[in-house]
C-alpha cells in the first residue's frame, strides 16, 4: 500500500542538511506545525539511516504547501539557475527574441544590482550586449541604465577577469603536480588564498580558488588548512551563499576526501553518503570514493549494494578513470565478501572489452583487484602468466613515481614465484624489504602498507614475521 505521505517523503530524503538550515534561518512561519515538519526536515538530513517518519495525521496541504515553499526559496538563491537564466537571456537579446516581460525581469536585475554575486562576469556580460541592443534602438533611457551599470562595474570586472586568466596559469602548475609530478604548486597557495577570502571578487573566481586550494593541500598533505577553509565556505552554504545543489555535493565529496586523510571515516562516509544523493555527472566518483571509505571500515556488505545500485550509472558514465576505478571497487568488494571467481570472471571479461581504456587510465587499480582474486584462490601460475603477458612489472616500475605507488602487483608476482617454487623464502623476503625501502613517504603510506602486509601474511605468515622484525613495522 502506498504510504499517503510517500512524494514528500521522497522529496524531504533528497533535501541537504545546507539547504534545511538555510530555510530555518529564513523562515518566519506563523504556523508552528509548518516549522516542527521543517525542523524535522533538518534533523533527518542529517541523518543518513534511521529517518523518523512523518505524522500522517497533520493535514497533507501543509505539506503540500511546505514543499513549495522549500522549492521557491531554493530556486531564488541557486547559482546555477541563475546561469541558466543568463545564459537563456543572452541568447534571446542576441537573437532579437526576447519579450517584454523578459526585459522588464532583466531591467530589473540591473537596476537591483549591488555587488559581484557568482556569475558577475556573465552578468556583466549580459549588460554588455544588452546596451548594444538598447542603442540601435535608440531606446535611450534604458541604455543609460546599462551604460551606467557596465561603467560602474568596469573595474570589478577587469579585476575578475584578470584574475580568471591567472587561475588558468596556477591551474596548470597544479595539475601537472597532480598528475605527473612534473611542476610545484605551493607558490600559488597565497594568491588563491586572497583569492578565496576576498569578499568583493565574484564567487565563481572564489570557489575555482578553493578547488585549487584543495589540490594543492593534497599534493603538501597540509590538511589542517583546507579544512579552515573548508570550514569557512561550510557556514557560506548555511547562509545561502553562493548555494546549488551541484556545489554542495561536490563540497560533501571533497569533505569525504579531507576526513579519510584524517583517518575520520565515519566523517568520511557521513559525508559521503551526502554526495550521492542526487545521480550529478560526478555521480560514479562520489561512489567510488564512498565505497572506499566503507572498505576502510570493514563495511564489505553495504560496499557491495553500494556498488550494485550504481551499475547501471556506471554502465553510461562518459569517462573511463571514474569507470575503470568502479571496476576495480566492484572486484575488490566481490573479493572481500569472497567472491573471488566472480571477480576473476568480471575482470576477465571487462579486460577484454576494454583492454586499450584499461591500459589508458588506470591500469594499476584494475589489475590489483583482479590479481587480488586469483591470489585469494592460490591461482599463482595464472598470476605469473598475467603478468608476464601484460609486462606489468615494467610498468609498476615506470608507475613508482606516482603519489599513491603501492607495489602490490610486485608483491603479488613475488608470492606467486615463491608458491611455484621460482623463488626461495629468503629471495621472496629480500625482494618484499627492497620494495619497501625504494618506496617514497613510506610513513604517509603506513596505512596501505600494514593493510597489503595483512594480506598476503596468511600465504607467507613466516616471512611477514620476520619482514616485520628487520623493518620495525607496526
Amino acid at each position: 500500500m502506498r504510504n499517503k505521505l510517500q512524494k514528500f517523503g521522497e522529496f524531504a530524503a533528497a533535501l541537504l542538511p545546507h539547504e534545511t538550515a538555510y530555510l530555518l534561518s529564513i523562515q518566519q512561519f506563523e504556523d508552528d506545525v509548518k516549522l516542527n515538519i521543517l525542523q524535522l526536515m533538518h534533523e533527518n538530513c542529517g541523518r543518513i539511516r534511521q529517518q523518523v517518519p512523518y505524522d500522517t495525521e497533520i493535514d497533507k496541504r501543509k505539506y503540500s504547501n511546505l514543499k513549495g515553499w522549500i522549492e521557491e526559496h531554493l530556486s531564488a538563491i541557486d547559482v546555477d539557475e541563475r546561469f541558466d537564466w543568463l545564459s537563456r537571456t543572452e541568447r534571446k537579446i542576441m537573437t532579437d527574441a526576447i519579450e517584454p516581460q523578459e526585459e522588464k525581469s532583466l531591467l530589473k536585475a540591473i537596476r537591483e544590482y549591488e555587488q559581484p554575486d557568482f556569475y558577475f562576469m556573465k552578468f556583466f556580460e549580459l549588460v554588455q550586449f544588452y546596451r548594444h541592443y538598447l542603442l540601435i534602438r535608440m531606446r535611450h533611457a534604458h541604455h543609460r541604465l546599462t551604460d551606467d551599470f557596465l561603467k560602474r562595474f568596469q573595474m570589478q570586472y577587469n579585476t575578475s577577469k584578470e584574475v580568471f586568466e591567472r587561475m588558468h596559469e596556477a591551474t596548470q602548475d597544479i595539475v601537472n603536480q597532480y598528475s605527473k609530478n612534473s611542476a610545484q604548486s605551493i607558490h600559488w597557495e597565497n594568491w588563491l588564498t586572497e583569492v578565496f577570502y576576498n569578499e568583493a571578487l565574484d564567487g565563481l573566481n572564489r570557489y575555482f580558488a578553493l578547488v585549487r586550494l584543495t589540490f594543492i593541500y593534497f599534493n603538501y598533505r597540509n590538511f589542517e588548512k583546507l579544512l579552515e577553509k573548508y570550514e569557512y565556505i561550510d557556514r557560506m552554504f548555511s547562509q545561502g551563499i553562493y548555494y546549488s545543489r551541484r556545489l554542495l555535493l561536490n563540497y560533501y565529496g571533497n569533505r569525504l576526501l579531507l576526513h579519510t586523510r584524517f583517518q575520520e571515516y565515519e566523517k568520511a562516509e557521513y559525508y559521503g553518503y551526502l554526495s550521492i544523493r542526487e545521480k550529478t555527472s560526478d555521480y560514479i566518483f562520489y561512489v567510488n570514493n564512498l565505497t572506499a571509505v566503507l572498505m576502510r571500515q570493514h563495511k564489505h556488505q553495504d560496499a557491495l549494494q553500494l556498488m550494485r545500485s550504481a551499475y547501471p550509472e556506471m554502465k553510461t558514465t562518459a569517462g573511463f578513470h571514474n569507470r575503470i576505478g568502479f571496476v576495480a571497487l566492484y572486484l575488490k568488494c566481490l573479493n572481500h565478501n569472497a567472491q573471488y571467481r566472480s571477480a576473476e570472471n568480471y575482470a576477465e571479461s571487462f579486460l577484454s572489452a576494454y583492454r586499450k581504456e584499461v591500459f589508458e587510465y588506470r591500469w594499476h587499480i584494475f589489475f590489483t583487484s583482479y590479481l587480488e582474486a586469483l591470489l585469494r584462490q592460490e591461482k599463482y601460475a595464472r598470476i605469473l602468466k598475467i603478468v608476464r603477458k601484460h609486462q606489468l612489472l615494467e610498468k609498476e616500475g615506470q608507475y613508482r613515481k606516482n603519489a599513491n605507488y603501492m607495489p602490490t602487483i610486485l608483491w603479488y608476482n613475488a608470492v606467486a614465484s615463491y608458491k611455484e617454487t621460482l623463488l626461495s623464502r629468503e629471495q621472496l623476503e629480500q625482494v618484499l624489504h627492497d620494495s619497501i625501502a625504494q618506496m617514497d613517504d613510506v610513513d604517509a603510506k603506513h596505512h596501505q602498507l600494514r593493510e597489503l602486509l595483512e594480506e598476503v601474511r596468511p600465504l607467507i605468515p613466516a616471512v611477514i614475521n620476520r619482514l616485520r622484525e628487520r623493518l620495525t613495522l607496526p
